[in-house]
């Protein structure tokens, strides 16, 4: 009996040191830049999920495609260096994000939206901030056709697109002919690949 509860004794010694090695252990850039990667992925699903779930089209409306949901990733302005990224719908056909726009982040159920400033908001999820938060160096994707650094909006019929036309009854240009790859890059040249299927919207 006596040498039982040592044993017990022992794994629960054992089980206490591993979670304490595993929350005190400093994450590495290798690791962030993975937790970035699963992030996204997540994120992009949820993205995509939201536009097959909700029909942007309005025959009353020539320019209903520019409310297509949509992810992008900005340059933070002159005064800050860095990346970041928002995911929206344009409900206002400005071109121009705001807060009450972006998709909720379903890990934080936070705006998954900042300024170009960069600055840390409540209201708004952390992790936008590439730069901050994942130490990125660089990203750049195969379909941009944007002034951003990458684009893909997502349409409620499956198809997936670089780019939002500004004119009227434009709504099927800019479809993605093949896959688009995002590629990033952190300062310790760490990479990582997120894959958007264009025939199926697959993302992986």
């Amino acid at each position: 009996m006596k040498k039982s509860f040592t044993i017990l004794e022992l794994i629960i010694v054992l089980l206490l040191l591993s979670l304490l090695y595993t929350s005190f252990i400093p994450k590495t850039n290798t690791n962030n830049i993975y937790e970035l990667k699963n992030r996204l992925i997540l994120q992009l699903k949820y993205l995509r999920y939201k536009a097959l779930t909700d029909n942007k089209y309005d025959e009353s409306d020539s320019k209903w495609h520019k409310e297509r949901w949509s992810f992008k990733i900005f340059n933070c302005d002159k005064n800050k260096d860095g990346v970041y990224y928002t995911m929206y719908s344009d409900l206002n056909n400005t071109g121009q994000v705001a807060a009450d726009e972006a998709l909720d982040d379903p890990l934080s159920n936070k705006n998954i939206f900042t300024g170009k400033q960069c600055i840390p908001n409540n209201s708004n999820s952390k992790y936008v901030l590439l730069t901050d938060n994942f130490n990125i160096r660089e990203i750049y994707a195969t379909c941009n056709s944007t002034k951003a650094i990458v684009q893909i909006s997502f349409g409620f019929d499956g198809n997936v697109y670089s780019k939002l036309s500004k004119d009227e009854n434009d709504s099927f240009n800019y479809k993605l002919e093949e896959k688009c790859i995002i590629n990033i890059v952190d300062k310790d040249s760490n990479k990582i690949f997120i894959t958007v299927e264009n025939k199926t919207g697959f993302i992986y």
